[in-house]
């Protein structure tokens, strides 16, 4: 995270943090590899020289010493002309430097060795949390085959414009966000959402970049241009979030801005008091003060937050979970409450068929018929029955003067009879129907399905009802949000009796009939009942509850309303990743502390046994070295985290 053209960070952030950005070719050809190596091969000749010329031994381990402080001397002093003094690299040029003054050379240039070495494994480990994510944007493939005026040709993936057909064959990646418009295959998603399962996707349905075709060609018309596809912005909100400080980091920061000069001044009166006041030997006291500078550098206390954070971004959003910084990140694990928006949330957001009923027909003739007069229209429940028939593999006749009944149904002819798909009510106006019939519509009705009857002729044929269907995996999410001890509430526009039956399906407690503004205020009830309220909605009628909730989250598809509008956003629809994400925010949060456990808890260790004596200089750079690499190796195990049950 470069701080070029900010404003200076605070005293005591120690600048090489700021400066792992991404660079070209492996690690060990980079600067400060080559510089950690030049290092290495100075101490080593100083090591053979002073064999060889004893007398001169000082003198070639102070420039084998050079070699490596020279840079990081330059830093030092360009981080205090920044207004930044008290840096990482000031604190180790003054050791180094009070080392060679004192007669230590040889420790001296092993000091700043280690610390090289130290730095550079740092660089890697955090660099990693980068690649993890920019790696995203390799999956896109750089050239697609595109269709124009009839002929197809290999273009640029990222010259595609919206509104673009391209053709993807078995086997490819798909090269950017669009709708399938002829095709039906296997999409693997495992590259961008890690589901290992293949999902089925047909005409209509979304692809994103990066996924990959399975068994059949695909024509796809691009939606979104290279750089508004969904792997872009993941790549973009996250590197945006890694820049933006969690309330823990912001605390670390500001301790630091005091606990660095206060080391200092420990170091100093350590150096100082004893020679004055109780007869100690100068030399003595000096290596010991300038022992306990290097154990006080604040290195792996800063990067104890910040590295977490990264990885755990990272680690989220190759999953699907985005959240915007670390802020947001830390909030999401103290989350006690979650309120659900039902359509699009809970549900999927389309109603399907859920039964269809035999009055004088079969099911299969029933379903055939409805399909007739349905064809051609774009209603969600002719949908619905357009999608079961397709699904049936059932063969539709064509209808006759098929024409709709203002609000109450749908009236054609097939095979020269009058059908007539409608509302019960509408239905019966044209057919009475029996007691048992009307029961079994109201059981139906009962469970929240809207319930359409079939009338051929002058008698009731049948009745397919409807529903929008909770998702598969609504109940398994909540239950896990239950056992996690957190509560979940439905919150939803939706008339009572469906939004009833729905909450009784999946165990929650149901808010129906709701406006938005009602939402917002049951948002704060909560609140004000001392519970920390995520509230989980599609980011759009739900903007005014996602505002006020302590955590906004958008449900689903990575679009721009849902990306844009909440502090996070669950792309791939899961009702299980919500449970995930506030699992994550724990285990990051718990990653957190035990960083800063290990970076404090080192430093109190050497900090005694350096002023009794037990230790000196490089147990000290070791100290602060290997706990600035025992918490960055910590931090990066969460770039192999996996939702439960994955």
């Amino acid at each position: 995270m470069s701080t070029g053209g900010k404003k200076a960070e605070p005293a005591g952030l120690h600048s090489h943090l700021h400066d792992h950005g991404p660079s070209e070719g492996p690690w060990w050809r980079q600067r400060r590899a080559l510089l950690t190596i030049a290092s290495g091969v100075a101490l080593v000749l100083a090591y053979g020289l002073g064999q060889l010329f004893p007398q001169y031994d000082a003198w070639v381990f102070s420039i084998a010493m050079l070699v490596g402080l020279v840079p990081i001397a330059r830093r030092a002093l360009m981080a205090a002309l920044a207004g930044t003094p008290f840096s990482i690299e000031m604190l180790m040029t003054i050791a180094a430097v009070g080392a060679v003054i004192i007669g230590a050379s040889e420790e001296a240039a092993a000091v700043v060795f280690l610390f090289l070495i130290g730095e550079l494994l740092e660089g890697v480990a955090a660099g990693r949390a980068r690649a993890s994510i920019q790696g995203l944007a390799a999956l896109v493939p750089k050239t697609a085959r595109l269709e124009r005026d009839g002929k197809l040709e290999e273009v640029p993936a990222d010259s595609l414009k919206v509104g673009a057909v391209i053709l993807v064959r078995p086997g490819d990646r798909i090269a950017a966000d669009g709708k399938i418009l002829e095709g039906s295959s296997e999409i693997n998603e495992a590259p961008v959402t890690g589901e290992s399962t293949p999902k089925r996707k047909e005409a209509g349905d979304d692809v994103f970049a990066g996924t990959v075709n399975g068994e059949a060609v695909l024509r796809v018309h691009v939606t979104a241009a290279a750089a508004d596809n969904t792997i872009a912005r993941i790549v973009k909100l996250v590197e945006e979030a890694q820049e933006s400080k969690a309330p823990t980091e912001r605390f670390i920061d500001r301790f630091s801005t005091y606990y660095t000069p206060g080391v200092i001044v420990v170091a100093a009166l350590i150096a100082i008091v004893p020679p004055l006041f109780f007869g100690g030997t100068w030399d003595e006291w000096i290596y010991k003060g300038l022992a306990i500078l290097l154990i006080g550098c604040p290195c792996a206390l800063v990067i104890s937050t910040p590295a977490a954070i990264a990885a755990s971004l990272s680690a989220g959003a190759r999953r699907g979970l985005l959240m915007k910084g670390g802020a947001v990140l830390e909030t999401v694990g103290k989350v006690t409450a979650v309120a659900l928006d039902k359509t699009g949330t809970l549900t999927e957001g389309k109603p399907k068929v859920t039964d269809i009923l035999s009055f004088g027909r079969s099911e299969a003739d029933v379903l055939r018929l409805a399909a007739a007069l349905d064809q051609g229209s774009s209603h969600p429940l002719a949908l619905a029955i357009l999608d079961r028939a397709a699904a049936d593999k059932v063969q539709i006749p064509k209808a006759e003067g098929a024409e709709a009944l203002g609000g109450k149904g749908v009236t054609g002819r097939v095979d020269g009879d009058e059908l007539l798909l409608a509302s019960p009510k509408a239905a019966a106006s044209r057919a009475p129907l029996t007691e048992d019939q009307v029961a079994r519509i109201a059981a139906l009705n009962d469970e929240g399905k809207t319930v359409s009857v079939l009338v051929v002729g002058n008698e009731a044929a049948g009745a397919i009802a409807m529903r929008d269907e909770p998702r598969e995996d609504a109940k398994q999410g909540l239950k896990a949000l239950k056992d996690a001890g957190i509560r979940t509430v439905m919150l939803t526009g939706d008339n009572r009796r469906t939004a009833e039956a729905i909450g009784r399906d999946l165990g929650i407690e149901v808010r129906a009939e709701l406006l938005p503004e009602d939402k917002s205020r049951i948002v704060g009830e909560l609140q004000s009942q001392g519970l920390k309220v995520a509230k989980v909605g599609d980011g759009i009628n739900d903007a005014p509850a996602l505002a006020a909730a302590d955590v906004g989250i958008a449900m689903g598809g990575g679009t721009d309303v849902a990306l844009e509008t909440a502090d996070a956003a669950v792309l791939h629809g899961r009702v299980m990743d919500i449970a995930s994400m506030i699992e994550l925010s724990k285990r990051t949060m718990s990653n957190i502390g035990q960083n800063i456990t290990i970076a404090l808890g080192l430093k109190a260790v050497f900090l005694v046994t350096t002023v009794i004596g037990l230790t000196g200089l490089w147990p000290a750079i070791l100290a602060d070295t290997g706990a600035t690499v025992l918490v960055t190796a910590n931090a990066m195990r969460l770039l192999a985290w996996r939702p439960r049950g994955a």
